[in-house]
């Protein structure tokens, strides 16, 4: 395992880029050959750190943030093409329905289970009957739910019959029965997913590429998850939440941000040693790199919102178990220097940044928010320290051009006149003057979202937090990468000293 103080022992450069926004792919990115193209172009610019935003199976809105599953990957990254190679599916055909893209990709997915199945053993049989075994504490609920739910017609488990609801003994037995073939298909997705994906980590490692993941504190309620564990979650007795997440009003929205998820049973997870949240760490130290705890300040108070309220205005905030969680997790898992990093924006107090330094996490710092208030702004390049991960902007942001141009002219021109004088920007030009001073900053990572790379405006952007449309689908083209802006990233990773 590659541990944080390995990862930020020398000056290094990443680029943040989510699978489903790579190039190629039905619909989406996926995990096939434009990611390993991926990589090679971050080898040849000697940037070291590939960071994506969680890979787990989605809900409808594509949000990776609200998901199905916290172990589980999502089928629609499944390179096709890979499962064509196996021989377990024919090529595909040109003629293919734009507007059922997913429903397409999961039924090749069920064709090259059948043809997977009916084949001559041989070691990918036996690598699959392996995975089944040693992931069985969370693949079986997962793989029943998914079954379960598309039974239902996608209903959410709150809404199915009281005895499927409730997890019945009886029920949930009838069920592994009737849903055989659907559970088996589901859990050979899941195979082949990591399959996939551990190659594709195998591969980036061997050219110096870290794979940088993402963990949302929270867990969606309709999933697998809060399904199979409502022990430690904060429920009524019908499996809805009694209080919802959030964050109160902020930067991104004067009424804040209102995510839905039902917040944890804490008293209870502390009961059982955390073992829900130890289970949770262990399958993400074992995909990635490096793991963003995502909205690390909800592990030592977390905004509480009425589920009732249709905004996050009248929550409150409550204190949770942060510090005996983390010592729980660092002293069963690898006693010091686990690698990982938190997400440390937003309304952060002495409280979550003691909280932090106590087991020495790096966190965040975004030049966005640089240039509002003094000059005592921590997110002023002249305030940033080593034990850091600067970025231009991160994927709830506008791209960096975009959020130039829509600046107050004052604001626009402190900006420019701060490149000038403190980043050695003799002619500012966005997002170019934004992406040298990060890459400038003393914080040991610099991490670039792939639109700055690309010299994206308006239009690009990834996120816009506190809406439900548009979002998350954005997607990069090989034609917009340019020798020329290779060349230059190249250069400018090289001569501030980040190349790898």
């Amino acid at each position: 395992m590659t541990h944080a103080h390995s990862i930020l022992d020398r000056r290094r450069a990443g680029i943040l880029l989510h699978i489903t926004s790579l190039p190629g792919g039905l619909g989406n990115g996926d995990l096939g050959q434009d990611a390993h193209r991926f990589v090679d172009f971050l080898a040849a610019s000697g940037i070291s750190v590939w960071q994506t935003l969680p890979i787990n199976p989605t809900h409808s809105d594509g949000s990776p943030y609200q998901c199905l599953s916290a172990h589980a990957g999502n089928p629609l990254m499944i390179d096709l093409n890979w499962l064509t190679d196996h021989g377990w599916l024919p090529a595909m055909r040109d003629t293919i329905d734009r507007t059922a893209i997913a429903d397409y990709r999961i039924r090749c997915i069920k064709q090259a289970f059948g043809s997977f199945r009916n084949c001559p053993r041989n070691e990918y049989h036996a690598a699959h009957d392996e995975f089944v075994k040693t992931q069985d504490w969370w693949l079986s609920d997962y793989a029943l739910f998914i079954a379960l739910r598309e039974e239902q017609g996608g209903r959410t488990w709150q809404e199915w019959p009281i005895d499927m609801r409730d997890r019945e003994a009886a029920a949930m037995e009838a069920a592994r029965s009737r849903l055989a073939d659907r559970i088996a298909e589901v859990k050979f997705e899941q195979f082949v997913f990591f399959e996939q994906w551990m190659e594709l980590r195998r591969y980036a490692n061997q050219q110096g590429v870290l794979l940088f993941g993402d963990m949302p504190i929270f867990v969606a309620g309709n999933s697998a998850d809060v399904w199979a564990c409502r022990e430690f979650f904060d429920l009524t007795d019908n499996g809805y939440a009694r209080a919802v997440a959030g964050v109160p009003p902020d930067y991104f929205s004067a009424t804040g941000q209102r995510w839905g998820n039902p917040h944890y049973n804490w008293e209870r997870m502390q009961v059982t040693g955390f073992r829900w949240w130890l289970d949770r760490f262990r399958s993400q130290l074992a995909l990635y790199d490096w793991v963003r705890i995502d909205h690390f300040r909800g592990l030592e108070a977390y905004w509480e919102i009425p589920a009732e309220s249709e905004t996050a205005v009248h929550g409150r905030w409550v204190k949770a178990p942060g510090e005996a969680l983390l010592e729980t997790v660092f002293n069963t898992l690898n006693g010091s220097g686990l690698p990982l990093v938190a997400e440390n924006l937003g309304i952060i107090t002495p409280e979550v940044e003691a909280l932090r330094h106590r087991f020495d996490i790096p966190g965040m710092l975004i030049l966005q928010f640089a240039f509002d208030g003094g000059d005592d702004n921590p997110y002023l390049p002249h305030n940033h320290t080593e034990n850091n991960v600067v970025y231009t902007g991160t994927h709830d942001n506008d791209t960096t051009l975009s959020w130039y141009e829509n600046l107050p002219d004052d604001q626009r021109q402190r900006v420019s006149n701060y490149l000038r004088d403190h980043c050695g920007e003799h002619e500012v030009r966005m997002p170019q003057g934004l992406v040298r001073c990060a890459l400038a900053s003393v914080a040991r990572l610099a991490i670039l979202p792939m639109q700055d790379v690309l010299g994206l405006g308006q239009g690009h952007r990834m996120n816009t937090p506190g809406t439900i449309s548009d979002n998350w689908r954005w997607r990069f083209s090989w034609k917009q990468l340019t020798k020329r802006t290779a060349k230059n990233l190249a250069a400018w990773v090289r001569n501030h000293g980040r190349h790898v």
